[in-house]
């Protein structure tokens, strides 16, 4: 049987942007956990989704590097994303809709936040190339590469075919 110490938790997990000059912490465990397929999400941050961990804001603190935090408003949407100054990272997105709440990027936790992410916001916005769970396999000689065999294109009937 597990210990105790092995089933406890830290009362805050640690995040870090990709060059480590922003330290922030979450409140454990975080609120929810998303996959973000939005329009907007895929043009500023350049993937076809973002997952994300929300937090409430008073369960959420930037503990080193708040200087280097940048930030981009949208008014018309009311969002904020903020951003490293450094290394380009995404910190945090913000929506005036959700004042208490503050969303950050799962990938820049090491450590489980208590959430798995088992929501999909916007799916319908997702892109024609994005990946959706097709039947994958090893592409030989490249051994940490998965390979998606080509979609067969359906034959589409001649108009000499119809009856």
């Amino acid at each position: 049987m597990p210990s105790k110490t092995f089933l406890s938790h830290p009362e805050w997990v640690q995040g870090q942007c990709g060059c480590g000059i922003i330290k922030f912490e979450i409140k454990y465990p975080a609120r929810w956990a998303y996959h973000d397929h939005s329009a907007a999400t895929r043009t500023l941050m350049g993937a076809a989704a973002m997952t994300y961990v929300g937090s409430w804001r008073k369960r959420f603190r930037i503990v080193e590097g708040k200087e280097a935090l940048s930030d981009y408003r949208d008014d018309e949407k009311g969002i904020t994303r903020r951003f490293c100054i450094e290394c380009g990272s995404p910190v945090a997105y913000e929506r005036d809709a959700s004042p208490h709440m503050v969303n950050i990027p799962r990938g820049l936790f090491q450590e489980g936040v208590g959430r798995e992410p088992r929501y999909h916001v916007r799916r319908g916005e997702g892109p024609d190339w994005a990946y959706t769970g097709e039947k994958i396999g090893p592409l030989k000689g490249y051994p940490s590469v998965l390979y998606e065999r080509p979609r067969k294109k359906s034959k589409k009937p001649s108009e000499d075919d119809m009856f």
